[in-house]
């Protein structure tokens, strides 16, 4: 594995082949991946802490999706990426489907976790709210928050059978920067839609049925409006199963992601 600091974003690549690009969600860093890493064996995979997440500092600046879009872009460009398959979780799907929307040329297919196309309004003020606390009580705050997010976006199921599952979240987040966190929820709460009806690459969207973030439903919505696919977006539900699909359901993610991408080589 080489571990790269591009433009202070820090980035990691393992293996050979076609490139698959990385891009976890809020809260989350390159090792939200690590579980699914076996399926893309035979992939150049590379994972990236986005500005403000775990390894990379904020910068100083205020954060977008517009510049996390640029950061893997750019991270792309340094690492002579010229298309790639993108895989995203959470805030990192919409992060992608900008990707797809804005440079069709950068990307072969979409795999997405928990995908969203922006937060609903009524969920904008408590993103905003989480941010705030995070950037006043620091790491009591990320504690209060991981503990809080455990219970509501990790099923019951995985907190039962699978603590260590619900444990790795729960570190994930408190490890966060308060500031770059907070500052990665602000993006967020800004987020709004890629223009979808232009993403002409295979999209596979996977959810949880009990994900508040990404209920069902509303994934099967944002499946329509990947109008511009010919077979359009996939969907897959997994049972039991909260927000952190790449963490709570690892094996039936990459079974998913082994049975995607090869169609994509």
């Amino acid at each position: 594995m080489a571990l790269h600091a591009i433009e202070s974003l820090a980035v990691e690549e393992d293996g050979q082949g076609d490139a698959v690009v990385c891009v976890h969600g809020l809260g989350g860093t390159s090792n939200t991946w690590s579980a699914v890493m076996p399926a893309l064996a035979r992939y150049r995979v590379i994972r990236i802490d986005l500005p403000g997440s775990g390894r990379s500092p904020h910068g100083g600046r205020p954060l977008s999706i517009g510049r996390m879009a640029e950061a893997v872009r750019s991270a792309c460009h340094r690492l002579n990426v010229g298309r790639a398959h993108l895989l995203g979780h959470s805030m990192g799907t919409i992060v992608c489907q900008h990707l797809a929307a804005d440079h069709p040329g950068l990307v072969r297919s979409l795999a997405l976790f928990g995908p969203l196309a922006a937060p609903p309004d009524a969920a904008r003020t408590n993103i905003r709210a989480r941010g705030a606390k995070a950037r006043a009580e620091g790491a009591a705050g990320m504690q209060a928050i991981a503990d809080t997010l455990v219970q509501a976006s990790v099923s019951a199921d995985t907190r039962e059978r699978s603590p260590a599952a619900a444990a790795f979240v729960r570190e994930s987040l408190m490890r966060q920067d308060p500031e770059g966190y907070a500052r990665s929820c602000e993006a967020l709460a800004d987020a709004q839609p890629a223009s979808l009806a232009s993403v002409a690459c295979n999209t596979l969207l996977v959810t949880g049925d009990e994900d508040a973030v990404a209920p069902p439903q509303a994934v099967r919505a944002l499946a329509g409006k990947f109008t511009g696919t010919r077979a359009g977006a996939a969907v897959v539900v997994l049972s039991r199963c909260g927000h952190w699909t790449p963490i709570e359901r690892p094996q039936e993610c990459a079974r998913e992601l082994a049975a995607f991408l090869p169609a994509q080589r």
